[in-house]
């Protein structure tokens, strides 16, 4: 006696739901391993940066304060202060946030609320390809133009300077700001936009008065994120910043940041010199750290 075509229909939907049901599973366990590599990645990375920066003021009785806050580094004398450094990273950080964030955010505001269509289409594509370019080019183009133009205005004798820096960094922080920003406008809802109207504002005056605001907490993520990408440039830097161990004090003076100083030194340097570099990193990483620690509590406030 042949088995009824129902039974057998029941039996290939169970198989078939078993098959999902192990796939799922694989699915899952898959995705938690790929989580997990990027921890354990992550834990490898910051555990060796830590051991090797903090080795010499465990073992050797170097002065964590004295690396902080000393002007000298000269590794063969046996001398590594960062603090020209620390200042150069800050203030070529805030001066390319000065002049990148209003390009960036009044680039942003035409994009979302004032450009063409047509025309929002050709610029903002040629916007984000600023992120694709590599940051050497930016380097090189610093060098090219950027560093002969300060020369020849300012009387500088090279012209690689904290304010070539800054506006190297202005430059490439525009393509991350614009983009957040503009999505961060877009998202406001409409029905804010036609309120303001209706009551009597302008188109200026809504977007600066109530459409910004409502965006306020996508365009603190956009600056946050720009000062990220300034903060952690190293190849870009190197060949406009003039490299010069002093506390600047003026925009025209050679500086040397921290990821320039990593870079420049990390190849040749052994022993405790090569240390102390990876303890100039365990400083950048606690600035990039406290970056990301004010980026997590802005996305938690949402548009609060």
């Amino acid at each position: 006696m042949s088995t009824p075509p129902i039974k057998n229909q029941n039996q290939e939907v169970e198989k078939s739901n078993r098959m999902k049901y192990v796939l799922e599973k694989l699915s899952g366990r898959l995705f938690m391993l790929c989580a997990l590599l990027s921890v354990v990645s992550l834990v490898l990375i910051i555990g060796f940066v830590f051991y090797k920066g903090f080795h010499p003021f465990v073992t050797q009785g170097y002065s964590f304060i004295d690396f902080l806050f000393g002007v000298d580094w000269v590794p063969s004398e046996d001398k590594f202060g960062i603090f020209p450094m620390i200042v150069a990273s800050v203030f070529a950080t805030i001066g390319a946030l000065i002049i990148g964030v209003p390009i960036a955010l009044f680039t942003a505001i035409f994009l979302a609320e004032i450009a063409p269509k047509s025309l929002a289409k050709i610029v903002s594509p040629a916007v984000q390809l600023l992120a694709g370019i590599p940051s050497v080019l930016y380097g090189v183009f610093g060098l090219a133009v950027i560093v002969p133009f300060l020369q020849n205005n300012l009387g500088l004798a090279r012209g690689q300077s904290l304010l070539a820096v800054i506006l190297v960094l202005a430059i490439m922080m525009l393509p991350t700001v614009v983009t957040v920003s503009e999505t961060a406008i877009r998202a406001v809802p409409k029905a804010y936009r036609e309120g303001s109207l209706a009551l009597g504002v302008s188109k200026i005056g809504t977007i600066f008065k109530v459409v910004v605001p409502a965006a306020k907490s996508g365009i603190m993520t956009a600056v946050v994120l720009g000062m990220g990408r300034a903060i952690g440039e190293t190849m870009a830097v190197i060949l406009v910043a003039g490299n010069s161990l002093i506390i600047p004090s003026s925009l025209t003076d050679s500086v040397r940041p921290l990821t320039t100083n990593i870079a420049l030194e990390m190849g040749y340097a052994a022993g405790t010199h090569q240390e102390m570099l990876f303890a100039t990193g365990i400083v950048l990483f606690s600035f990039i750290l406290l970056l990301n620690f004010v980026l997590a509590k802005i996305s938690s406030k949402g548009g609060n």
